[in-house]
C-alpha cells in the first residue's frame, strides 16, 4: 500500500505576484501538483487603485492574473477576466474581472470568499489566496534617504532603492496562507518585481518565518532582465542579498535561472527601456550555498517571458526529487 505522501499530488505554495508569476503558474498547473498561490495586496495603480480606494478593498489586479492563469474553464470565459474597457465614465480603464471580484467581496461578504467563489465558477486548478485581508501601502527609503510612497511609484522614482516596507508594519497574514506553507512539500518565490511584487509578501508578519521553519524544498526563480527603477544592473546574487537583508535569513535551497542566449535585437530592444539581462554570477551564487537551476528559458513573442512549459518541467523534477529523498 502507497503511504500518504505517495498518494497524494505533491502541495507547491508559489509567491509573488504580477506577470511573470502567471507566466509560469499557466505551465505549473499541468503538472501533478497541489497549488496554492499566495499573492500580494501592496498594488495601487490602475484600476486596482481605484477599488481599493473606492471600495475600501484589497487590489483585485495581481489575484485576477493568478485566477485566470490557474483557471481551466472555457478559454472565453479567462479572456472575458482580463478584458479591459477602453470607454464609458468611470469604467474605462477596468477590467471586467476586477470588477466581479469587487462584487463578490460584497455578495459574500469578504475578499477571500469572493476569490474562492470566482476560482469554483471558473473552476481554478488549486487555490488563490491574497497574503493578508487587508491592502498594504508599500514605502520605499531610497540610498538619499527620501521615502517614495506607493507601489505604483517606486519604480518611477529614480535613483536606488535602500529597503521597502510595509504600512501597517503589523498587518495580520490570512492564516490560510500560513497554513499552506506549513504543510507545503515546495514554496517557490518569483518570478515577478522584486521590491514591488515579491518583498510586499514576504514582510506581511509571519510568512518570511513561517518559509524559513518549513521542511519544503524552496526555490527561488530569477527575473530573466533587470527591472528599471527596481534592480538596474543586478546580477542574480543581487535578488537573493536584497531578500535576505529584507527578513534577516537565508531562504532558499535552489535558483532557477535562464542561461540562454538573448538575441542581440531582442537586448537592444529592452536597453531603450533600461532594462538588460540579469547576470548570472554563478560562482558567487555557489559559494553562498544555493543549488543552482541553469537552462534556456526565455521565449520572445512581443516579449521576453519564461519557458512556463519548461520551467514547469524543472520545478516538478526538483519538488519530486525532494520528497523522494524524503521518503
Amino acid at each position: 500500500m502507497k503511504s500518504n505522501t505517495a498518494a497524494r499530488r505533491p502541495r507547491v505554495v508559489v509567491i509573488g505576484g504580477g506577470t511573470g508569476l502567471s507566466v509560469m503558474l499557466r505551465g505549473l498547473k499541468e503538472k501533478p501538483l497541489d497549488i496554492t498561490a499566495i499573492v500580494t495586496v501592496a498594488d495601487d495603480g490602475g484600476s486596482s487603485g481605484i477599488l481599493r480606494e473606492e471600495m475600501d478593498m484589497p487590489p483585485p489586479g495581481d489575484i485576477r492574473n493568478v485566477i485566470s492563469a490557474m483557471a481551466t474553464a472555457e478559454p472565453l470565459l479567462s479572456r472575458m477576466l482580463e478584458h479591459r474597457f477602453a470607454n464609458g465614465s468611470g469604467l474605462a480603464g477596468h477590467s471586467l474581472g476586477n470588477l466581479i471580484l469587487a462584487a463578490l467581496k460584497d455578495i459574500t461578504g469578504d475578499f477571500v470568499s469572493g476569490i474562492k467563489e470566482l476560482s469554483r465558477v471558473l473552476a481554478v486548478r488549486g487555490q488563490v489566496l491574497p497574503a493578508s485581508e487587508r491592502a498594504l501601502v508599500l514605502h520605499a527609503e531610497m540610498e538619499d534617504g527620501t521615502i517614495v510612497t506607493g507601489e505604483s511609484n517606486i519604480p518611477k522614482a529614480g535613483g536606488r532603492i535602500k529597503r521597502v516596507f510595509i504600512e501597517p508594519a503589523d498587518v495580520s497574514p490570512l492564516e490560510e496562507a500560513i497554513d499552506a506553507i506549513r504543510q507545503a512539500d515546495a514554496i517557490l518565490v518569483g518570478p515577478g518585481s522584486l521590491y514591488t511584487s515579491i518583498l510586499p509578501n514576504l514582510l506581511v508578519p509571519r510568512i518570511a518565518q513561517s518559509v524559513v521553519e518549513s521542511q519544503a524544498v524552496k526555490i527561488f526563480i530569477c527575473n530573466v532582465m533587470t527591472q528599471p527603477g527596481e534592480t538596474d544592473d543586478f546580477s542574480v546574487s543581487d535578488h537573493l542579498r536584497v531578500i535576505h537583508e529584507h527578513v534577516g535569513h537565508h531562504l532558499f535551497d535552489y535558483v532557477i535561472v535562464n542561461n540562454g542566449e538573448i538575441p542581440p535585437q531582442v537586448q537592444n530592444q529592452y536597453a531603450e527601456q533600461g532594462a538588460r539581462a540579469v547576470h548570472l554570477d554563478l560562482d558567487e551564487l555557489t559559494r553562498r550555498g544555493y543549488k543552482v537551476v541553469a537552462d534556456q528559458l526565455v521565449l520572445f513573442r512581443t516579449y521576453l517571458r519564461h519557458d512556463a512549459e519548461k520551467l514547469s518541467r524543472h520545478i516538478h523534477e526538483l519538488v519530486e526529487g525532494w520528497i523522494g529523498r524524503k521518503r
